[in-house]
């Protein structure tokens, strides 16, 4: 508080509280192709998004049948980080697999 001496006036600064929103996330979906190893996209689903066999599976399986399939939804850094990871991998083994995120 801060205190005007001509007039004694006491001024009060009011707080203003922004609502501060939660970052946007970002799912991570993996493309169908018709080169890329089933048994690849579960051991790709197991190791970057930390699936049990059966869930990744699952996911696979969706990603084959419908033509894409989320692995997870992040906060944009790691989403982007684990489309790079998936390609990186993919690319050295050989497998045109296709990985994107899109805003969830």
């Amino acid at each position: 508080m801060a205190t005007n001496e001509e007039n004694d006036t006491v001024l009060v600064r009011k707080e203003q509280k922004e609502a501060v929103k939660p970052p946007p996330m970002f799912q991570v979906l993996l493309l169908n192709d018709d080169y890329t190893p089933m048994e690849f996209v579960v051991a790709i689903i197991q190791e970057y998004f930390n699936k049990d066999r059966e869930t990744a599976t699952q996911i696979m399986l969706k990603v084959h049948r419908d033509g894409k399939g989320m692995c997870g939804v992040y906060p944009k850094d790691i989403a982007s980080t684990k489309v790079e990871l998936v390609l990186t991998h993919a690319r050295k083994a050989g497998h045109p697999l296709q990985c994107v995120m899109e805003e969830a």
